[in-house]
């Protein structure tokens, strides 16, 4: 699952993504119905990868409450964020248990469960853990210096500042 081009974008509903970013801001791509709108960038913008929910002992970011949710859901969808609120929570004590009541309202978790279904609908949750970088590419990385040409990588040598001469008393 990857969130990192999906936005939030305050005063508009639904979820959007990234398409292109201009010098004014950027253009935005609806998922719900696919119209591009261009936004501002004094817009408030949340992008998804971003968000994180609280817990009692640090924060979950929401791409692994979403796994959690696509788990128990076994990748179908969840429940309606149009439910009551105590079968909301009583469902997202279900898939985090150890999130921090007190922080975390019934209109978070409303807005969490209406990002999951609308993301579901269009295939981009799942319930695998996401894929690890593969140790070659570290590998790669640490070659990378040693393929260059000497000259390449050796930085321009400057001029050393003339020394004041000392005069023989």
């Amino acid at each position: 699952m990857n969130l990192e081009k999906v936005l939030a974008i305050s005063g508009q509903p639904g979820l959007y993504a990234l398409k292109l970013q201009t010098r004014t801001g950027f253009v935005a791509e609806s998922l719900l119905d696919g119209k591009k709108i261009t936004v501002g960038l004094r817009s408030n913008v949340s992008l998804l990868s971003e968000i994180s929910i609280y817990t009692h002992n640090a924060e979950k970011p929401l791409a692994e409450v979403m796994r959690a949710i696509a788990q128990k859901e076994d990748n179908g969808p969840a429940i309606s964020h149009k439910e009551d609120n105590a079968k909301l929570i009583a469902y997202f004590q279900e898939v985090l248990p150890d999130y921090d009541e007190d922080r975390v309202y019934p209109s978070d978790i409303k807005k969490v469960l209406n990002w999951y279904n609308m993301l579901q609908a269009k295939g981009l949750v799942s319930k695998d853990a996401p894929a690890e970088k593969a140790a070659g590419s570290e590998e790669v990385a640490s070659e990378a210096p040693k393929a260059a040409k000497p000259e390449e990588t050796k930085a321009p040598a400057k001029k050393a500042a003339p020394k004041a001469k000392k005069e023989k008393e």
